[in-house]
């Protein structure tokens, strides 16, 4: 009897705590939610989120049908988001996931309060109101047994009853905190067979969409019938008007098709749709689905508490897609899941109707593996060959390129871009054939690049080591307004049996076409056509930036805003470039003038846009206020009268009452015909300032003592430091390189103009009998010679 009366005062207090759970969840939640919250509830202002633009929001409702892209999802105005019940019950099943909850409520109010239109369609957890009544019904036979008599089964619609309006209040909490109000409609099937309820269903949702409150639809678990039942498509008045509503994936797609939603998001438990199950080996997300990919696709189980599957959400979402809306199938638990696929970014399964865009760049990148594989595999006479055809093809093909380049300039003109940008994104016949000469030099310097020994040795009898160079394996090469690089960077690939990616601004897109033609033409005789791919799709480059299983090595050309972004974006995979050209040229006391004079012409006005441009002119100040002040007049009427702008650094404006406009930074890459001037008292206060506002890029010293060049050379820490001669120099060609993939200020791997060997790292090979680790043991038989071979 005590035993008894024990389990009794136990389960007591367990009601007791069920009881006062309520309690205890709003306690938690607010402080929870008041965590996450922008802003409170007291002093609360639709402000606190920054609103769409609504030309942009009416953009939606000019659309033909669905969107064709994930970057047009950011015009989605009316979304319809389906919680999975995976998604809000804990992973021990027993309960919500309260912080999951939380986040995507947040989410979805900060949509609502941006200016779209939401609707939330959620399965029903039912574990923990299933537990929650158990414990009841146990308690309850404990303190009023009734003998043998067999015990309460469960009945999932009471659970469904009891939990229906715990769960709302939860809403309620949740969504009150950033002013919102909800509207919970539960529905049953009949409700959508029946014309009139159909008619007054969606009459309250427009009228409740109308009033900025949030809807949140439910299947009616405590009278619909089992979800397992499978019904014909309902056909009203003879035509067809619905899906079988099975589960509650179908019953969002279709109220989405009702509602005439932009976009339905479906939150499951897994990141999106697999051509196989995820847990087998394999298995690949399909960032995106169109029909042809369904016949590839092979399902697994349904989740551990759902009652749909992934080929019921798949059915779903291809319905819905069919009558007009967009879908995303995603996983609920990952961060901003909704807010990431409403700003176009790449997250879950995007449908489309598109069945004739580019290839996904997964599929892109596998290719430019495989085909570097294949290069690895051909001779060096082979891939020199290929170097030389893409040279040929870029003088016997020069009129078509010149016309695709035409068409992107008359483009880039009408949307203003930038004359910088401009200068480099114009083709001209001179810079075609100097393009092809660069491409003929890769070639005749190809032959020994790969698989050259760099060391050799006799580690021991029969024991051979030898280090060679390898290709690095993918590369992705970013840049913008500079279509002359995809030539360049595809022949350096060639010639280093690099895969490739290439991704280029919009601004040149016609004429990265008409080259990436000439690229596959050219991998065509050698068999390696995929080994070079130009990504045209309409992707994110953060996107890009997370394919570390595919990209080994990514290479930005372009702003200093470009490589910069890159540099930061990119978390796994190592970045190869420079962000700003800051280059100086210093005229030092013992300079010829007339030398400077023509250097920093050359230095500035030769090509202003390249980064190899001078930015900065350091002159020694006996050249301003000794004898030869002369020469500071001449160099500056020499830049004016090329058309040079001048600004004058903090020292050089404390010497002028009237003269240029001081620089708003001493570092600054203007990128052209523009510059400032700074006058320095000798030679370290020169190597001093360049170390503090330059950008390790080239930095020149004009001068005719050789010790002072020398001692500038040695100290400067630049990638290129010169002695009477232009900056300009720094360049792949000028270099004798072919090209140049880009100028590195990195002080690992290649620095200055990359061209093949920058591409290159090395793998090791030994060659043995029989050799093994311990025979090189203490008193074994074997013994280390480590002997330094030659290289053949």
């Amino acid at each position: 009897m005590s035993a008894i009366f024990r389990r009794g005062t136990k389960l007591a207090n367990q009601l007791y705590r069920i009881k006062s759970s309520r309690k205890l969840l709003d306690k938690h939640l607010n402080a929870y939610v008041n965590k996450i919250a922008v802003r409170p509830l007291s002093g609360f202002s639709n402000n606190f989120v920054k609103p769409i633009d609504k030309r942009t929001l009416q953009t939606a409702d000019r659309r033909q049908a669905t969107f064709t892209d994930r970057s047009q999802l950011r015009y989605a105005k009316r979304l319809v988001v389906k919680l999975g019940s995976a998604v809000i019950t804990r992973e021990d099943q027993n309960g919500l996931a309260l912080g999951r909850l939380a986040s995507i409520v947040e989410q979805v109010a900060e949509c609502q309060l941006e200016g779209r239109e939401c609707i939330m369609a959620i399965a029903f957890g039912k574990q923990k109101l299933t537990q929650e009544l158990l414990m009841t019904l146990t308690m309850r036979e404990t303190l009023h047994p009734k003998g043998d008599e067999p015990a309460h089964t469960l009945e999932p619609r009471a659970a469904a009853a009891v939990g229906q309006s715990g769960l709302m209040s939860l809403y309620d909490a949740m969504f009150a905190q950033y002013g919102l109000r909800i509207a919970q409609v539960l529905l049953t099937k009949a409700d959508f067979y029946n014309e009139e309820t159909r008619k007054n269903l969606f009459a309250t949702l427009s009228e409740l969409i109308s009033l900025n409150i949030v809807p949140i639809i439910n299947t009616n678990d405590a009278v619909s019938p089992p979800m397992f039942i499978v019904d014909e498509e309902v056909k009203v008045k003879g035509s067809k008007r619905g899906i079988s509503i099975k589960d509650n994936d179908s019953l969002a797609a279709m109220l989405s098709a009702e509602v005439k939603a932009d976009l339905l998001i479906l939150m499951s438990d897994v990141d999106g749709i697999y051509n196989k199950p995820p847990w087998e080996e394999g298995a690949r997300l399909l960032h995106t689905f169109t029909r042809d990919d369904h016949d590839h696709i092979r399902f697994g189980k349904k989740s551990k508490v759902g009652t749909g599957g992934m080929d019921s959400k798949l059915n779903a979402a291809t319905w819905a897609l069919d009558r007009g809306v967009s879908v995303v199938i995603c996983n609920g638990s990952q961060d901003h899941a909704i807010k990431t696929i409403v700003g176009g970014r790449k997250v879950g399964t995007f449908f489309t109707e598109t069945t004739t865009g580019s290839t996904p760049v997964e599929f892109l990148a596998e290719n430019a593996r495989n085909g570097s594989r294949v290069m690895q595999n051909l001779s060096p006479a082979e891939r020199a060959s290929c170097v030389e055809t893409l040279a040929d093809l870029l003088i016997s093909k020069q009129q078509m390129i010149l016309d695709a380049n035409e068409k992107d300039m008359l483009e880039a003109q009408k949307n203003g871009l930038a004359k910088p940008l401009l200068n480099r994104l114009s083709l001209t016949p001179a810079k075609l054939r100097g393009l092809s000469a660069g491409l003929k030099q890769i070639a005749e310097t190809s032959h020994t690049i790969v698989g050259k020994v760099l060391r050799h040795t006799k580690l021991a009898e029969g024991l051979d080591l030898k280090q060679i160079t390898v290709p690095i394996g993918v590369l992705l090469v970013i840049f913008e307004s500079r279509p002359d690089s995809l030539p360049q960077v595809a022949a350096l690939s060639i010639a280093s049996a690099n895969g490739l990616l290439l991704k280029g601004g919009k601004e040149a897109s016609h004429s990265n076409k008409a080259l990436m033609d000439l690229v596959k033409e050219a991998l065509s005789t050698v068999g390696a056509t995929n080994a070079i791919s130009l990504v045209s799709t309409r992707e994110e480059i953060s996107d890009l930036l997370s394919m570390e299983k595919h990209i080994d090595l990514i290479i930005p050309r372009g702003s200093s805003e470009l490589v910069r972004n890159i540099q930061d974006q990119s978390q796994r995979i190592p970045v190869l470039g420079h962000a700003e050209g800051i280059c100086h040229v210093f005229v030092d006391r013992e300079a010829d003038l007339a030398k400077a004079i023509k250097i920093v012409r050359d230095a500035k006005c030769d090509y202003p846009a390249a980064c190899n441009a001078m930015e900065t002119l350091l002159v020694h100040e006996d050249l301003f206020l000794g004898s030869n002040v002369t020469f500071f007049n001449d160099i500056c009427n020499m830049l004016k009268s090329e058309g040079v702008t001048i600004y004058s650094g903090p020292k050089l404006a404390k010497h002028l009452t009237f003269g240029p406009p001081p620089a708003k930074t001493m570092k600054h890459e203007y990128g052209a015909l523009e510059c400032c001037v700074e006058i320095v008292k000798d030679l370290d206060e020169a190597i001093a300032h360049i170390h503090r506002f330059g950008s390790s890029h080239t930095d020149v010293i004009v001068t005719e003592n050789k010790e002072t060049a020398e001692r500038f050379q040695s100290q400067v820490d630049s990638a290129c430091v010169f002695h009477n001669a232009s900056s300009r120099f720094a360049d792949g060609y000028r270099f004798g390189l072919g090209a140049e993939v880009g100028i590195s200020t990195a002080r690992i791997h290649a620095r200055g103009p990359v061209g093949v060997e920058g591409l290159l790292t090395t793998k090791w090979v030994l060659d043995g009998v029989d050799h093994a680790a311990s025979d090189f043991a203490e008193n074994g038989p074997r013994q280390y010679l480590h002997e330094q071979l030659p290289l053949n």
